[in-house]
């Protein structure tokens, strides 16, 4: 058995270099992010041949417009896995963008934004987020437009790393470091960080509170590198944040899981009570998948719910919620064939409808995609051989 774990843990290490790749400059990718706008288009972002582009559909996927590029210089940006550009539209039609440079460094990157304010028939001059300009680790971003318009992103930052080993003292993982713009992108103020410690190459995901609170949650690296999630609300007025332990598994493994989570907000106005959460545990004894709610007031779990079939590699989770209808999907792999897998829920993640197949492919397929608009709830992947293609889940 100690053998075993060694090897399992070796084999995880090498996942980790593997993942760390996913910066490196991609000519072609099936990474992409798309979100909807107050009209009903879908907009996609992607990259190609070494720019940001953006292009919409007004049939739901099956046409798209001319790609607009974003960049106008040429650049590595990371789009595979856990790393791609995210894309979010304002109620008053602006786009919003950002993305991960890979520079000379090994692993280092840059934070780039950039916005249209004409619909996307053209976007402003990219700037990069952060103010720490050291070739090192500012990498895995994540896009928050909350319902008063501010924009926050957040990343992994290996800046505080950097300084311990200067000084010769310890440091586990990385941190988490945040800026946040109040004009609509026009700017953003310093960063801040959010955590120390984290999950070097697992994505960060945001959700918000019915007030517009930006919530974070991300694998964190706890005593003994027991690699659990952590959670914690995007301070106001730099403020310092409060951080709490959202899974339980107590996975000890010295090297990047590259699962990342997923989160979304849990009721509506008045009847909000939280979160719910979907992500993978490693944990040796019961590994997969697995389903929780996390109270947004007393931050305690509700017992875990394991979903998947893990000896065909589930994973990669996403989770889309809205009043008592919360859907779940992730994405398995077996001989070659790839599978997309949900499951519905109609009393606010308390109990589950059996899973079901919904969609197959013998080609590469991206990790699934929940979004929704207005009262409709949409499955994107994005295939090699099909394109993207989009599936009505709950009108």
């Amino acid at each position: 058995m100690r053998y075993f774990l060694l090897i399992l843990s070796f084999l995880f290490a090498l996942n980790a270099l593997a993942h760390e790749a996913h910066t490196m400059p991609q000519k072609s990718t099936l990474a992409i992010s798309v979100a909807f706008d107050s009209a009903g288009t879908l907009w996609r972002a992607s990259v190609h041949e070494g720019f940001v582009q953006v292009d919409k559909s007004s049939d739901l996927g099956k046409t798209f417009s001319k790609p607009v590029k974003v960049n106008q210089t040429e650049q590595k940006i990371g789009a595979e896995g856990e790393a791609r550009p995210k894309i979010a539209i304002g109620l008053e039609g602006n786009i919003y963008l950002t993305w991960t440079q890979a520079l000379k460094t090994p692993y280092a990157g840059y934070i780039w934004f950039a916005r249209s304010v004409d619909g996307g028939k053209s976007f402003e001059k990219p700037y990069i987020v952060h103010q720490d300009r050291a070739e090192i680790t500012h990498r895995f971003d994540a896009l928050n437009l909350a319902p008063n318009g501010n924009i926050t992103v957040t990343w992994i930052d290996k800046r505080d790393l950097i300084a311990a080993e200067a000084t010769g003292k310890k440091y586990d993982g990385a941190a988490i470091y945040y800026a946040v713009s109040a004009d609509k992108g026009a700017s953003f103020k310093p960063e801040q960080k959010l955590a120390d410690s984290t999950c070097e190459c697992c994505r960060i995901v945001t959700t918000n509170k019915p007030d517009g609170t930006v919530v974070a949650l991300w694998r964190h690296v706890f005593a003994g590198s027991e690699r659990d999630h952590m959670i914690a609300e995007i301070p106001k007025d730099g403020a310092k944040a409060e951080l709490h332990r959202a899974t339980f598994g107590h996975w000890v493994i010295d090297g990047c899981p590259h699962h990342g989570a997923a989160i979304a907000s849990g009721g509506e106005d008045a009847s909000w009570w939280g979160y719910h959460m979907a992500y993978f545990d490693g944990n040796d004894k019961k590994p997969g998948l697995y389903y929780s709610r996390m109270d947004g007031v007393a931050w305690a779990s509700s017992p875990a719910k394991k979903f998947g079939d893990n000896t065909k590699q589930a994973g990669h989770p996403s989770i889309l919620s809205s009043d008592e209808h919360v859907w779940l999907v992730w994405r398995e792999i077996k001989d070659g064939k790839t599978s997309i897998l949900g499951m519905l829920s109609d009393d606010g993640g308390k109990n589950w409808h059996d899973a079901k197949t919904l969609a197959n492919s013998s080609a590469r397929v991206d990790y699934p995609i929940l979004v929704a608009h207005k009262t409709s709830t949409y499955l994107v992947w994005n295939t090699q051989q099909g394109g993207l293609q989009v599936l009505l889940l709950t009108k």
